[in-house]
């Protein structure tokens, strides 16, 4: 079992940055898939960034290809989501999630799942 906080959520202007984290607690955070959602108001959650258990592979959604970066530090049990040229369309809450295989991170299908920290980005 693992328990998901995340942390570094915050108000951001147009073209500005934001690093997200997301700190596990539990046994065993290498045999997890982490993977990033985000849930905008009005709107269903969506995926945004996966990453393999040693960090090996990443996937992106299309709408953030290129502009956010998922890393891992299995070390520190904690997992990143460096975010640029966010905008406004980037304002939602973001989830840190947890499974035990690639595609159900990527489905988020797993088990864990953090409580979600806000990012808004001004207009």
């Amino acid at each position: 079992q693992v328990s998901l906080v995340e942390h570094g959520g915050g108000s951001v202007e147009t073209g500005g940055s934001l690093r997200l984290s997301c700190s596990a607690s539990g046994n065993q955070f290498t045999s997890y898939y982490m993977g990033w959602f985000r849930r905008a108001p009005g709107k269903e959650r969506e995926f945004v960034a996966g990453i393999s258990w040693n960090g090996g592979r990443d996937y992106y959604a299309d709408s953030v290809k290129g502009r956010f970066t998922i890393s891992r530090d299995n070390d520190k049990r904690a997992m990143y989501l460096e975010m640029n040229d966010l905008q406004p369309n980037g304002t939602a809450v973001y989830y840190c999630h947890a499974a035990f295989s690639m595609p159900d991170a990527l489905g988020g299908a797993g088990l864990y799942w953090g409580q979600g920290t806000q990012v808004t980005v001004a207009s």
